[in-house]
């Protein structure tokens, strides 16, 4: 699938591709990290989420790199990303520029994180690994949820172009999807010809344990991943004319 970058018309269009050529996602990405780092930046656990108190550059880092979401507070002066489970721990175990506190217990290390969520997200091990997967080839992965899918994933900055793909994540154990909308031929239907409406192809990505458990963040370097995707047949565009 070709890249669609947003705008009205072709020159915008050829901006909107000049511009992100100019600023690649690594690049960003790269500035993000070193920013975290020099700053000691802590985020803390909250249930299902980690919050993040930012300074002024770091609020335009954490959009450029696309990573949270602002989250409105009664201070002025006072600006808070909340970071999903899978963002926190990449830019916490992966890029190793994040400390995230757990309540009075202190800094906690990637043993700890990695238990305490699994224990709010029982299949937190197979959408981290494919959230890695795709981070570390430079895709930007945002929330599928209105789609119907795990993740969409983009080239590069969401304001400067069209998601390409809907993800959806198996585990090997089971061959299902995790979470359970792959019950039936009619549901992958249904999930493609959505996708389909709004110009996204349906990738599925199988996370195949090989054998390991998942009791530790260790467990992710014997995990592989498996990419397929899958289109809905479309008899006028297949027959003979």
């Amino acid at each position: 699938m070709a890249p669609r970058w947003k705008g009205k018309d072709a020159k915008s269009k050829k901006d909107a591709e000049a511009e992100a050529l100019k600023e690649p996602m690594s690049k960003t990405i790269s500035h993000l990290q070193s920013s975290l780092v020099q700053s000691d930046a802590c985020g803390f656990l909250s249930d299902n989420s980690v919050h993040l108190a930012v300074g002024a550059e770091q609020i335009d880092l954490f959009d450029k790199a696309c990573f949270g979401q602002p989250v409105r507070t009664v201070e002025k002066d006072q600006h808070l990303f909340q970071l999903s489970f899978e963002e926190a721990f990449f830019l916490c175990c992966s890029l190793k520029c994040l400390k995230i506190i757990r309540g009075d217990l202190g800094p906690q290390n990637d043993e700890e994180l990695w238990h305490y969520m699994k224990s709010k997200k029982e299949a937190f091990p197979c959408f981290y690994k494919a959230y890695s997967h795709l981070r570390m080839k430079n895709w930007v992965v945002k929330s599928g949820a209105q789609y119907g899918v795990d993740f969409v994933v983009y080239r590069h900055h969401p304001a400067r172009i069209h998601s390409e793909y809907g993800i959806l994540v198996l585990s090997d154990e089971d061959k299902k999807d995790l979470n359970g909308r792959l019950g039936v031929w009619s549901d992958a239907h249904c999930i493609t010809r959505l996708l389909g409406s709004v110009a996204k192809i349906l990738l599925v990505m199988y996370v195949n344990k090989n054998g390991s458990s998942d009791e530790s963040p260790s467990c992710l370097a014997n995990y592989s991943v498996e990419e397929r995707t899958i289109a809905r047949w479309s008899p006028e565009l297949c027959r003979e004319t």
